[in-house]
């Protein structure tokens, strides 16, 4: 079993490397990674609506979308990344694996005498307060997990970053502003490092961490160095896509047809450009997680009547809950037909 400790702090090579990790090893798999200041935002977001885009400007921040679904979050060097990636294990679910994956990461605090836990999809709170949040991807056989570890980063840069709208109290009916994709939803945050006995350096803390993971009495894992043959691979998948502005931002069609709501495995927003009765194009947005890309929905949609009978039609040869979990299918059927 590999672990990984990244000396990078190149946010755009960070995220290649999880692709690489998660698409092209077979083995079981913990990195610890950190990233200069950035903004990485979720798989399924839409980019433009979920930063500040002068601050983002200001400040040269970096925005980088990731492989998995789920919220945006703000990066800098007093935040800790882990990853774990290893082959999927068949019939579980999501909060499943959300817990069995940030397990190690809650005993670890209890050693350092804090007592955190995982709380709603996927955080991890200290006395309600959050300080990680988790993202799941799946290809194949394999997943990978990866979570924030906010140690002693900077709260006031998270929240100026961040364009986090407060969409707590928006019922699945309402109809919003055109143009706009959901956004993250804020939640209060702390360092972990406000709750320790005496100060700990982030370095001797992150040492800490790896060799309580990997000591671990099921898993063995050995530092093992990326080969030549890697990095190239890396390298290419970075440059081609992480670095690019058709992956980290896309392209926004002109849409008429606006909706947003909440559910319980998240937030979703549709839009959707209708010319004479047909769906010319589509784009779903959300921090919901999914085992299957959306785009399929969407291309199986487009083209397609905006109709009741039609829409249910096309969607009946979709198992939904793969791509849009723990939301109901007559919910999303609503939410294209408002």
């Amino acid at each position: 079993m590999r672990c990984l400790i990244d000396s990078t702090l190149d946010p755009y090579w960070n995220l290649a490397v999880e692709e690489f990790l998660l698409t092209q090893t077979t083995q079981p798999v913990f990195r610890l990674w950190r990233n200069a200041p950035a903004i990485i935002v979720g798989r399924n977001q839409n980019t433009l609506a979920e930063i500040n885009a002068g601050y983002v400007t200001a400040h040269h921040l970096p925005v980088v979308r990731r492989l998995s679904g789920g919220g945006a979050v703000f990066h800098d060097l007093g935040n800790i990344n882990f990853t774990f990636v290893d082959d999927c294990p068949q019939g579980s679910d999501t909060s499943a694996l959300f817990g069995f994956f940030t397990r190690p990461v809650l005993e670890f605090l209890a050693t350092l005498g804090i007592k955190a836990c995982l709380e709603g999809r996927n955080d991890l709170l200290i006395e309600g307060r959050k300080f990680s949040g988790n993202a799941i991807a799946i290809h194949k056989n394999r997943i990978l997990m990866h979570g924030t570890l906010l140690y002693n980063a900077s709260v006031s840069d998270i929240g100026q970053a961040l364009r986090a709208k407060e969409r707590e109290e928006i019922p699945p009916e309402d109809t919003v502003i055109e143009g706009r994709a959901v956004a993250s939803r804020p939640r209060t945050v702390c360092n972990i490092s406000e709750y320790l006995s005496e100060p700990l350096p982030i370095e001797t803390f992150l040492d800490q961490l790896r060799n309580f993971i990997t000591r671990q009495e099921q898993k063995e894992y050995k530092s093992v160095p990326y080969t030549m043959r890697e990095l190239e691979a890396i390298e290419t998948l970075c440059r081609e896509k992480y670095r690019t502005y058709e992956w980290n931002y896309g392209m926004s069609p002109a849409y008429n047809y606006v909706r947003k709501a909440r559910f319980p495995g998240g937030n979703m927003e549709v839009n959707l450009y209708v010319d004479k009765g047909i769906i010319k194009s589509i784009r779903i947005y959300g921090d919901y997680f999914s085992t299957a890309p959306t785009q399929e929905v969407e291309a199986a949609l487009t083209g397609c009547p905006h109709s009741a009978e039609a829409i249910s039609g096309k969607l009946s040869g979709f198992r939904l809950d793969s791509y849009f979990r723990n939301i109901a299918p007559d919910a999303f059927l609503s939410l294209l037909l408002g």
